[in-house]
């Protein structure tokens, strides 16, 4: 009869995402995961055959982590700002997870950042309709725009580059917001692209 391990599959799965917070997907070893559980390699490949097949399970945990930060967004009385300030939360308290799901070459179509941002883009986009009385192309520019601007405060915070404080944050992202809807609902063919450009810029600076 096969010797019986004592941890579970999620239990295994917990100790490689726990390794991987420290040292990075790329450094993660069975070796590794096996002296966070204190056994030998042994349990380890016979949850897992190879390593890469333990490094798509990380992902996946990953993936359900950051799902429930953005629920917790997505509850909030605004939950668009709610959605983006939990994002840069994700990448603040789990930077390398962060750096596992958007900053690494996706593994399909619905991975890597641009992969989140369009899931998230459909996630959102019937509460972008409602609270901001926009029409599907409108929410879905909206929140690209927005998105993008998020998804480059969060990348600063997991490179090291970001000084600003969670206010200052905020406020940008208040900023930015305010901007892209006024334009929207004031700028006529704005949302497709067709507007006077130069003539709405001229006008601005006139002002």
């Amino acid at each position: 009869m096969p010797p019986k391990y004592k941890f579970t599959r999620e239990e295994i799965v917990d100790a490689a995402v726990r390794v991987t917070r420290v040292k990075g997907i790329d450094a993660v070893t069975a070796r590794d995961i096996a002296d966070e559980l204190g056994v030998s390699t042994q349990p380890v490949f016979t949850c897992f055959h190879t390593m890469e097949e333990a490094k798509r399970e990380i992902r996946r945990a990953a993936e359900q982590l950051y799902r429930s930060y953005a629920q917790k967004g997505m509850e909030m009385p605004i939950p668009f700002y709610g959605f983006g300030m939990q994002y840069i939360r994700f990448a603040k308290e789990e930077p390398e997870l962060y750096k596992l799901l958007f900053l690494t070459p996706p593994v399909d179509e619905n991975s890597g950042a641009m992969g989140a941002m369009h899931q998230s883009q459909e996630m959102m986009r019937s509460c972008l309709q409602e609270i901001y009385h926009l029409d599907q192309a409108a929410a879905d520019l909206y929140f690209r725009d927005v998105w993008l601007m998020t998804h480059g405060i969060a990348t600063l915070i997991v490179t090291g580059g970001c000084t600003y404080t969670d206010q200052e944050i905020s406020d940008m992202l208040t900023g930015i917001s305010i901007s892209i809807c006024k334009a929207i609902k004031e700028v006529p063919g704005f949302v497709d692209g067709s507007f006077e450009k130069d003539a709405v810029f001229r006008k601005l600076i006139a002002e």
